[in-house]
């Protein structure tokens, strides 16, 4: 699992101080079907280079991640009725 704060460094930095990159933020997104009650059965998930991301939306940032290949994504949400 990777840490909450999910922030990416540019593969183009050399980790000296006085390098140029940038770092950028990978956002989550919600699940359509929320009602934005504290007691919605929600997830939230993000794309990731060849995989997907899913937490549980009512736990934010304390929310255990989980890291699924894109084919057992796609069966999630199959078995999701999506």
């Amino acid at each position: 699992m990777q840490s909450a704060t999910a922030w990416r460094k540019s593969t183009r930095s050399t980790g000296t101080n006085n390098s140029n990159c940038v770092e950028c933020r990978q956002t989550w997104r919600k699940s359509s079907r929320s009602s934005g009650t504290s007691n919605s059965n929600c997830v939230e998930a993000r794309h990731t280079p060849g995989a997907f991301q899913v937490r549980d939306s009512k736990l934010g940032e304390a929310s255990p991640i989980f890291d699924l290949a894109a084919g057992d994504f796609a069966s999630l949400l199959t078995a999701a009725g999506r």
